[in-house]
């Protein structure tokens, strides 16, 4: 399933300073019946999100209005725990195109590439700044570049270079999943097939 293309994305920030997130606090496991890839960003950190009345959380902060904006900034080792890729699905379902933390579990990471999700990993230090800057500030803007393979702390000019595998990056600036980028080398393949003896 394609996605949109991502390039430079500027925008403001939701901050989630919570360590060890695990793919079963940002969608549980009685979520997991679909098996597309829509919907489940109703039910993300839903059990943080709502009480069992399914009344909102009005602490929890995306219930809060005052932050919003397609960047999650998590804690260290978010998307620990299972392998359910269901959890990259909730995230970019409910609309955040990236997630920054100072640690991902590789999976959480993996999948994430897959879906269109661009998985940020920072230094603890440019954690706490992004942190304090959006408690000072909720319209913060951060700024990630993925061409140059930047973040930029807006209202600072802070800025560091994050790492992407190549194959990734750039089936994320041309919007491929991993079927989208076979569908796009056919005629190649298609090529080197009647080249090729059997």
């Amino acid at each position: 399933m394609a996605y949109d293309k991502f390039n430079i994305l500027t925008s403001t920030a939701v901050p989630l300073p919570i360590e060890n997130v695990d793919t079963d606090q940002i969608i549980p496991a009685r979520f997991l019946k679909a098996t597309e890839r829509k919907g489940f960003g109703d039910n993300l950190f839903r059990d943080w999100r709502y009480n069992p009345d399914n009344s909102p959380k009005e602490q929890f902060v995306l219930n809060n209005p005052i932050y919003g904006g397609k960047i999650l900034v998590g804690g260290k080792n978010f998307g620990s725990g299972s392998s359910r890729e269901h959890a990259a699905w909730a995230v970019y379902d409910y609309g955040f195109r990236c997630v920054v933390s100072s640690f991902f579990a590789d999976i959480f990471r993996n999948n994430c590439l897959n879906v269109g999700v661009l998985p940020v990993q920072v230094s603890p230090e440019f954690l706490q700044a992004i942190f304090e800057a959006i408690e000072a500030n909720p319209k913060t803007e951060l700024e990630v570049n993925l061409p140059e393979q930047t973040i930029t702390l807006k209202a600072t000019g802070q800025q560091e270079s994050f790492e992407i595998n190549g194959y990734k990056k750039d089936n994320l600036l041309n919007g491929f999943d991993d079927i989208d980028y076979l569908l796009n080398m056919k005629v190649e393949i298609e090529t080197f097939a009647t080249k090729t003896p059997l």
